[in-house]
């Protein structure tokens, strides 16, 4: 660590504050605040905690300003092409890529993971049949810990290793039962036989009247929305499942917490939005109005799916789904389906406009997912049940590394307060 002098200025004397700087392998560098308020009583202030490093983490690594994305050290672009889910999920859990014997092991046991007890199917029930998905993701996800309650010992390796297997193999069994309770037709148990995404697949649209197959193009699609969706750094979610577990909360609770969390539109529920403003343009002669709306900072549209958070530039996983999705909808979509039209119209004109290139919104990865999912046929209100199952193998990763981590502490953030002082109590007759 490298000493950086900060010097502090209020109107009654000066003081000058040495803080230590960490550095990573990469990226910003961070200054050590953990002593300012221990040794000079005052906090930082970091709304949304946009420059605040809340932990150290070795799994995923971003660059906004380039457009880079890697998870333990390799690109997301390699990953994409190359790799399976499963094998990305090993990556992200264990920091290596599996041998063959490594993957085989491990798809065996995510795979035999997957079934769910018979007793949740009477949980199931319990939720009316127009329920949000997502309520019933965490709902299910959090009643796991009292089916393997005897296995919930966070300190212990195996039944952590244990635990992380089971919220990534039943997160698709759940999420796939929580669509099938809105249909109102019969679970589909999951298969042995089968590959993680081809399993997922058939246990949503198989009925026990026909024999279903799983169409490969839209297995591949799915494994490769799964692979882009994996993890993201600290994202609200996995900081999310992180703050829940640093209290010492069983692991489902955390992913619970973290299904929560990613269910809001601001988050997970983005490509839900970008569907529902497609449903409001409707045709591809509204566009320039809606677009000159999105130009206009008092109105209230915005446009979905454009622009991110980190990335100022091209998001990385866009521009691996941006040939996925138009080649699903060619040979996947009805092509006479107005929203495919419509959508794809607003990604060319929005590419070639002015106002949106220079401010660098760029279509998302929320914006190709939900096309592609529509052209599957996954339902709107599936499509953050979708980026729940992906990023479970995410959420388990930085839960086990922070089970590690020498320097985990219960969170606890601070606040500036801006309320009363002192006030005294009047008696309801003198007020």
């Amino acid at each position: 660590m490298h000493p950086t002098t900060l010097t502090l200025t209020d109107p009654e004397n000066q003081q000058t504050i040495t803080l230590p700087v960490r550095k990573g392998t990469i990226g910003p560098a961070a200054v050590d605040v953990s002593g300012l308020y221990r040794e000079f009583g005052m906090f930082t202030y970091d709304p949304g905690f946009l420059a605040t490093a809340s932990c150290s983490s070795s799994i995923t690594y971003i660059d906004g300003e380039a457009g880079i994305l890697r998870y333990r050290g390799y690109s997301i672009e390699e990953l994409a092409t190359k790799a399976s889910f499963l094998e990305v999920a090993y990556l992200l859990i264990y920091g290596e890529l599996p041998t063959e014997y490594d993957l085989s092991k491990f798809e065996h046991n995510i795979c035999h993971h997957g079934m769910i007890d018979e007793a949740l199917k009477n949980f199931f029930r319990g939720f009316h049949h127009n329920a949000h998905p997502m309520a019933v993701l965490i709902g299910v996800t959090g009643s796991l810990s009292a089916f393997y309650h005897d296995t919930l010992d966070i300190h212990t390796p195996e039944q952590r290793e244990l635990s992380a297997y089971r919220v990534i193999a039943k997160l698709p069994t759940i999420a796939a039962a929580a669509y099938k309770h809105s249909k109102g037709e019969p679970f589909i148990y999951p298969r042995y036989n089968m590959r993680y995404v081809e399993n997922f697949l058939h246990m949503m649209f198989a009925t026990p009247c026909e024999q279903y197959r799983v169409n490969r193009l839209a297995e591949k699609a799915m494994n490769l929305l799964f692979i882009l969706h994996a993890d993201h750094e600290q994202n609200a979610s996995t900081s999310t499942v992180r703050l829940t577990a640093s209290s010492g909360a069983n692991p489902y609770a955390c992913v619970a917490a973290g299904i929560a969390s990613l269910w809001g539109p601001a988050h997970g529920g983005a490509n839900e939005e970008v569907l529902n403003m497609l449903e409001e343009i409707k045709d591809v002669k509204h566009i320039n109005v809606y677009l000159d709306k999105a130009k206009n900072k008092n109105d209230s549209f915005r446009l979905m799916g454009f622009g991110h958070r980190v990335y100022k530039h091209y998001d990385p996983r866009a521009k691996i789904l941006r040939g996925v999705c138009h080649r699903v909808l060619k040979e996947l979509a009805d092509s006479n389906n107005p929203l495919f039209e419509l959508a794809l119209r607003l990604e060319e004109i929005a590419l070639q406009d002015a106002y949106f290139l220079e401010r660098k919104l760029y279509p998302n990865v929320d914006f190709y997912s939900g096309i592609i999912y529509r052209a599957l046929g996954i339902p709107v209100s599936m499509f953050t049940a979708m980026f729940a199952i992906a990023r479970s193998s995410g959420w388990m990763a930085h839960w086990l590394e922070m089970m590690n981590d020498p320097e985990q502490r219960i969170g606890r953030p601070r606040q500036l307060y801006l309320g009363h002082a002192l006030r005294q109590y009047n008696s309801i007759g003198k007020r």
